[in-house]
């Protein structure tokens, strides 16, 4: 039987998971909980084979939770789940021991196969995120298999590429936001980062740029 434990903030997105897990058969949900703290009471009562883990949650976040847990039981297999989707989130889980990293705006069911592989020793990271994060001597591909690294990386990242194209479409930070279910703060932040990165100076010069170079998303 694998064992699971949630923490999440969400309690909307709690009894999503459970929903989806429920009739799994060989699966069976043994903790949930808000913030890091009862999560780590769960954990070092119960001790569950996987935990899924939010990154931002109240009194203990995730990255700090993780790295208590892998320290302390290191057979436990954690699944980072969250809506950060920056190399600097994914970097931080991934160092802290996490196994598995799932975006938010993904179908639940990538959790269920994130489950099966780290319960199979593979490392399962959604296919939003970096490949070249997750390890220093070569990639590794959702069923952890490696594959030769790229030579270089894109200037720009996922995230930043993804928002480019909603710029080129003339959208505003806040429709933008909408979009990707994040915060205009996230957004602006984006932007500033890409116009460092580009030798731009102002949103227009942005614009003009993702138009004009027609870039390939």
């Amino acid at each position: 039987m694998i064992t699971v434990a949630i923490a999440e903030d969400h309690q909307s997105l709690i009894d999503g998971i459970e929903l989806l897990l429920k009739y799994e058969e060989g699966i069976s949900i043994i903790g949930t909980s808000n913030d890091g703290k009862k999560l780590l009471e769960i954990v070092r009562l119960k001790q569950p084979k996987v935990v899924i883990m939010d990154i931002r949650m109240p009194k203990l976040d995730g990255i700090e939770a993780t790295k208590i847990i892998t320290k302390e039981f290191p057979h436990i297999k954690v699944i980072a789940f969250s809506m950060f989707d920056q190399d600097e989130a994914v970097i931080q889980m991934r160092d802290a021991g996490a196994k598995g990293y799932i975006l938010k705006n993904s179908p639940l069911e990538e959790l269920l196969n994130a489950i099966m592989a780290v319960m199979q020793g593979k490392i399962y990271y959604d296919t939003g995120i970096d490949q070249q994060l997750f390890d220093h001597n070569g990639v590794l591909d959702a069923q952890g298999q490696r594959t030769k690294t790229k030579k270089t990386k894109p200037l720009l990242s996922k995230s930043e590429r993804e928002i480019l194209k909603l710029i080129a479409q003339n959208k505003t930070s806040s429709e933008i936001a909408d979009v990707r279910f994040t915060a205009v703060s996230t957004v602006e932040k984006h932007r500033k980062n890409m116009m460092r990165k580009l030798g731009l100076s102002g949103k227009g010069e942005l614009l003009k740029y993702a138009i004009q170079k027609k870039y390939e998303f």
